[in-house]
């Protein structure tokens, strides 16, 4: 961005976003950048008969710098851009879509926002065994990130054993057919004793899908489990992980960051993270 008080517009595709923070810390920390950030929902849940690539095609009409995407469209947007960063195109997934003069380009910030994240909230986490509920965009932005931070063993799971075998086959390109495995779901009780860590990367847990996603008197103390659902804050899979003595880390960590990233592709500025992650726990 050029100049104090610029205007610019953004959005969210995705369902069910009706509740997003997103607008909130994006426009915020505009405005302390002396910028003005207008942001727009567009949800499949109240856009009639539209799907992802339909909404991305009246973004870009509309003149929006860009957009982010959420569940379920980071990968039925895929068709509609020119080009991917290379996080996106390892990845499969896109979160975040650039518009401006060389077309639509993709991009992914989840699996850096969610290692962020980590990072900050349990440095010491062991990735031996790591097991990712969730084959979708989200899960496989989480499953390369950690094995690109060295995870030494990961198990995919996934209701659909078509999407977590696509997904292991494109990390064992990346990383060795040794490095990834997948597991039926009447497995899962299994695959959460055996882990060092677990990610959960479903819907499960929001207001609109609430549950515990895998079975937690399996879990074993010491176990770390990451929920990328952040609200509410405390899911019941972080609360009952906690009473059966694991390490626990909330989504909205990795929120705060990958939207970091995002306002950096939409702006040419770098945020401040610590302001933003301030603005997200007041907003919760």
């Amino acid at each position: 961005m050029d100049a104090v008080g610029a205007e610019y517009t953004i959005g969210l595709i995705g369902a069910g976003i009706q509740g997003s923070l997103s607008p909130v810390l994006h426009t915020r920390e505009a405005a302390r950048h002396g910028l003005r950030c207008h942001y727009r929902l567009l949800d499949l849940d109240e856009s009639g008969p539209a799907t992802g690539p339909e909404l991305v095609a009246r973004a870009r009409a509309a003149g929006l710098r860009g957009v982010g995407v959420t569940h379920p469209c980071k990968r039925d947007v895929l068709p509609v851009l020119d080009r991917l960063s290379p996080e996106a195109e390892a990845i499969g997934a896109v979160n975040t879509i650039v518009f401006d003069e060389h077309g639509a380009t993709g991009h992914n910030t989840d699996g850096t926002g969610f290692m962020a994240s980590l990072r900050h909230g349990l440095p010491d986490a062991d990735l031996d065994r790591v097991t990712v509920l969730g084959a979708g965009g989200a899960g496989a932005a989480v499953a390369h990130a950690l094995l690109a931070s060295g995870a030494r063993r990961l198990t995919v799971l996934d209701t659909d054993p078509a999407a977590a075998g696509l997904l292991a086959t494109r990390l064992r390109a990346l990383f060795g057919d040794a490095a990834v495995a997948t597991a039926p779901l009447t497995a899962l009780a299994t695959a959460v004793a055996g882990a060092t860590g677990l990610v959960n990367a479903t819907p499960v847990g929001m207001p609109g899908s609430p549950g515990c996603p895998v079975p937690t008197d399996r879990l074993r103390p010491g176990t770390w489990v990451a929920d990328l659902v952040y609200r509410p804050a405390e899911t019941e899979l972080l609360a009952r992980a906690r009473a059966a003595g694991c390490r626990t880390l909330p989504g909205g960590g990795m929120l705060v960051h990958q939207a970091v990233e995002g306002f950096r592709l939409f702006t040419g500025i770098r945020p401040d993270a610590r302001r933003m992650t301030a603005d997200f726990a007041a907003s919760v």
